[in-house]
């Protein structure tokens, strides 16, 4: 192989450098790159061999804003929120072996869901996956009316046309997690709320339904919470406070659950020996060895694969299912749930 100049620090490596170092021309290196025909077996395998040398990488962004399409699915997701992230991680998955880029927009607490969906939109994205939007109704029906839009975790109260439906079935998850607490002994069962967060009705009304059926209407006992830490710490003060106590709490989420724990274990009210609680999601906060947390799991790989599969089926054209895709959920049984005192 023909002696070459090394690349200079710090300088991206080129095609042209590769082309020095493998000793053929810039436009053959372009062919190899691209994958196209025109370039012998050992020509490639010395190509690439030299692009491995140098610490070459094709610029995947550039070629694709270079062709008449983008290729990029858009991913609006909340920046503090585990299961997005666990969503993130199967929307990845499932989106490269069908051919698709993902551009990721964040949702943080100086940065609102316009602004995110914006960005996405900016980048050329074809289609948006929107992880628990919280946006109205109105904005999402403007989204759609530009291109395909799949929501994930967000059940609509009517069809909107153009979108996409993804969710899990979170009223099924909350009877789940009465069920086993009741099983387990426990009637009066509290439940922290999710506001008007995605699939905070359902699990309500869930639990509801759940607590009448075993015939425990007179011990509901709804509390205002939310997503975070912080709003489940504040409902478990609630909690605390309140006479005759719950021996049993379902959280909006695991984060919600994380606070209800916290506050117990600084309050010396053991879990669950005092109390049991209840998260929602299963994600990866949950599995933390020290939290060991029973959850309602959502199955985030399956969600990931229907969302980018509805997303891909708009953009090739193809025949998708009507209506929307309901996952089902699954009860994780872990340490914070046992028999009452």
């Amino acid at each position: 192989m023909p002696e070459t100049p090394a690349v200079p620090d710090g300088k991206r490596p080129t095609l042209a450098d590769v082309a020095a170092r493998a000793g053929v021309s810039t436009a053959l290196v372009s062919i190899v790159m691209r994958e196209a025909k025109g370039a012998s077996a050992a020509t490639r395998e010395r190509v690439l061999q030299a692009a491995r040398d140098i610490g070459y990488r094709p610029d995947a962004r550039a070629r694709l804003l270079r062709s008449q399409r983008s290729r990029l699915l858009g991913v609006q997701f909340g920046l503090q929120q585990p299961f997005h992230a666990d969503l993130v991680e199967g929307i990845y998955a499932a989106a490269e072996p069908a051919g698709y880029q993902i551009a990721l927009s964040a949702v943080a607490a100086g940065r609102g869901e316009q602004r995110a969906a914006e960005t996405l939109l900016a980048d050329r994205c074809e289609a948006l996956v929107l992880l628990g939007p919280q946006a109205p109704a109105a904005r999402l029906a403007e989204l759609a009316g530009q291109l395909p839009v799949v929501s994930v975790a967000r059940r609509l109260r009517s069809p909107i046309p153009g979108l996409e439906v993804v969710r899990t079935a979170d009223d099924e998850g909350a009877r789940q997690a009465v069920d086993h607490l009741v099983g387990l002994g426990h009637r009066d069962i509290a439940h922290v709320d999710g506001g008007l967060a995605p699939g905070a009705a359902d699990r309500r009304r869930g639990y509801r339904t759940a607590m009448n059926r075993h015939g425990l209407g007179e011990h509901l006992r709804v509390l205002p919470g939310g997503l975070t830490e912080e709003e489940g710490a504040s409902a478990a003060r609630a909690l605390l406070a309140a006479r005759p106590r719950s021996t049993a709490v379902l959280a909006f989420n695991d984060r919600c659950a994380t606070g209800v724990l916290d506050v117990f274990l600084r309050s010396g009210v053991t879990v669950p020996g005092d109390i049991s609680v209840v998260g929602f999601d299963d994600s990866h906060l949950a599995r933390l060895a020290h939290i060991d947390l029973t959850t309602v799991g959502q199955d985030s790989a399956r969600l990931a694969r229907l969302a980018v599969g509805r997303a891909v089926a708009r953009l090739e054209g193809e025949e998708a299912a009507a209506g929307e895709d309901v996952v089902a959920p699954r009860l994780v049984v872990r340490g914070t749930t046992g028999a009452p005192r």
